[in-house]
């Protein structure tokens, strides 16, 4: 299974996916790159940027499974 068929079958269980989840995951540094390829594909995947600690992150899942 590739990193792209891996992440979309997480994100379609309701999870949502951050950075680190992505590098844990599924040994993926560049989860960016991977929801660009599934979007290209049609995929709706929306994206959430918060701060903690004065970091930066972002947090990727489907459309219809927005995290609270």
């Amino acid at each position: 299974m590739t990193q792209n068929e891996s992440i979309l079958a997480y994100l379609k269980t309701g999870h949502h996916l951050s950075a680190l989840d992505a590098l844990h995951l599924f040994g993926c540094f560049r989860p960016a790159a991977r929801v660009h390829n599934l979007r290209a594909e049609g995929h709706d995947i929306d994206s959430y940027t918060g701060a903690s600690g004065g970091k930066k992150y972002t947090v990727y899942f489907l459309n219809s499974k927005k995290p609270r």
